[in-house]
């Protein structure tokens, strides 16, 4: 019996494994839609054997991406655009989700490929905006510190989001709360200054994104699980750490949410980070156990046996691959055959396998 291919159950969804298709930006998009980039970059991995297939970082507003060609959902034609392909995931056996994001002081930078600066107004980029305003690196710019006001519609950004992806089909929604954007800017010391009520103390620095949590699982269904993605530390002395994860943790999952996904870094630059096989899985494991709550575990997880011992091992409930992902979309099938399992190829290419 493999612990890896056991089914995982979160509210009223089965998920036929523990294999997760982390979400993974393509920069892709025009106008932020989805289009046969995403069609096809998606349902193969659903088509792979994976149990849920996550779509990029999805911007809940114009100025929430990271770049120009990021996916968006702030207008009903987006959700329009990802209709047929959480129709195509689904239609595969696989729960297709989409993680909501607001790239906040780290927006307005170009695709990786092209070195990912920042952008001017002339060449395309916009304003940015953030809890206090101190830039992300010296050769970035100053965002704007969000007001009241703004705050208040970055909420029903993310509300509305949330909607639409439920209209689109979606059935697991994510909060991006790492890596160094929005809302995981609020949460550490080291970008948040703020000296009102979402500043200083933890607490006040975990208000607004528990106030986005709330929010969205105020428009997602109870039958529907809700994850949220930490940065489970900064790796920076002073900033967000495992101890403040695991304490937010616990108010997420108070608020609604069924999921943690411990991913770490992405705040600060320059900072060292001890990057290896399975480096992030004691976070996971640590929130799993301390937090009560259901973790996915993500990065540097590659091969099968070593995802099958995370889960037999009590330490995440689901694991979240990335780049082994993208290398093979069928890794899935192959991590069956390699833990002896039997798992049921799509009938067009069943004589592939073996």
């Amino acid at each position: 019996m493999s612990e890896l291919f056991s089914v995982l159950r979160l509210r009223g969804l089965e998920f036929r494994n523990r294999v997760f298709v982390s979400p993974m930006c393509q920069y892709s998009s025009r106008e932020g839609l989805a289009n046969d980039w995403h069609m096809v970059h998606l349902g193969s991995r659903a088509v792979g054997g994976a149990a849920l297939v996550c779509a990029e970082a999805t911007a809940v507003s114009p100025e929430g991406r990271i770049s120009p060609a990021d996916a968006g959902l702030w207008s009903d034609a987006h959700a329009e655009s990802f209709a047929p392909v959480a129709a195509f995931i689904k239609s595969q056996g696989a729960v297709p989700a989409v993680q909501l994001a607001h790239a906040g002081r780290k927006a307005s930078t170009d695709v990786p490929w092209r070195g990912g600066k920042p952008l001017s107004e002339d060449e395309g980029g916009w304003q940015t905006l953030a809890p206090s305003a101190l830039p992300f690196a010296e050769a970035h710019p100053v965002p704007r510190e969000l007001g009241a006001g703004d705050l208040d519609a970055v909420v029903s950004q993310f509300r509305d989001a949330a909607a639409r992806a439920l209209a689109s089909g979606f059935e697991v929604v994510e909060l991006h709360m790492a890596h160094g954007y929005l809302l995981h800017e609020f949460l550490s010391p080291l970008s948040n200054r703020r000296e009102d009520e979402y500043g200083g103390g933890f607490e006040n620095r975990a208000r607004f994104p528990l106030r986005v949590t709330e929010a969205v699982r105020e428009v997602w269904p109870e039958r529907l699980p809700l994850f949220a993605r930490i940065s489970a530390t900064d790796w920076a002395e002073g900033g967000w750490d495992l101890e403040q994860s695991i304490e937010f943790s616990k108010t997420l999952k108070a608020a609604g949410v069924d999921l943690v996904d411990c991913s770490s870094g992405g705040l600060v630059p320059g900072v060292k980070i001890p990057v290896g096989p399975g480096y992030q899985v004691p976070f996971a494991a640590a929130v799993r156990e301390r937090a009560g709550v259901a973790t996915g575990a993500v990065g540097m997880i590659t091969e099968a046996h070593q995802a099958e011992g995370i889960i037999a091992g009590g330490e995440a409930d689901a694991v979240l691959l990335a780049r082994a992902m993208l290398r093979d979309p069928y890794w899935t099938l192959r991590a069956a055959k390699a833990l002896g399992v039997k798992a049921e190829w799509p009938v067009q290419y069943g004589r592939a396998d073996g």
